[in-house]
């Protein structure tokens, strides 16, 4: 039977995971957080790259535009001309697979110094309750100048009907503007 420090050292050996760079500009009103890229993500080098995880469909609903069959630049461009940025809390960790639970020893992204490049920022919406718990640690008192909106994860771990997250992901049409669907 291994011991705790046994099962620490295994995961600190591990090679830490990295997160993607943010895709935002100056028109960004939106910034969509995660917590780190899964897996399937990481193999890709693609935002929400799992194609069971429900984030593009989900952002089509929200933009009024079908993500899903785009190309992977194309989605990024789209989501960037609605005013959508999209980054994650955690910088790099160590995580055996793709559970947010698994996190450890973790480096958290600059998001207040990502911010200041932001002029148009209006919202702050946290994709999942790991995102949106760290997130707002790190942004501490400066989340106060942002709509902060938390949401069920877009993940299929998160097992919250599709409908039912596609409610609730709704609320960001008002976020960049779009008119209701």
């Amino acid at each position: 039977m291994s011991s705790l420090s046994d099962l620490t050292d295994v995961v600190e050996a591990a090679p830490r995971k990295r997160c993607f760079a943010p895709v935002c500009d100056a028109r960004t009103r939106l910034l969509l957080l995660g917590s780190l890229p899964g897996e399937k993500s990481l193999a890709l080098q693609e935002y929400y790259g799992n194609r069971q995880n429900r984030f593009w469909f989900l952002m089509s609903e929200v933009i009024g535009v079908e993500l899903v069959p785009l190309d992977y630049a194309a989605r990024l461009k789209t989501l960037l001309a609605h005013g959508v940025g999209l980054w994650d809390v955690v910088a790099e960790a160590h995580r055996p697979g793709s559970l947010d639970s698994s996190i450890r020893a973790r480096d958290d992204n600059d998001l207040p110094g990502l911010l200041a490049g932001l002029p148009n920022l209006r919202t702050i919406a946290f994709n999942g309750g790991t995102a949106a718990k760290l997130g707002l640690k790190v942004l501490g008192e400066r989340a106060s100048r942002y709509d902060i909106v938390a949401l069920p994860s877009s993940s299929p771990a998160y097992t919250l009907s599709y409908a039912d997250k596609a409610l609730r992901w709704r609320v960001l049409q008002q976020a960049i503007g779009a008119a209701p669907r």
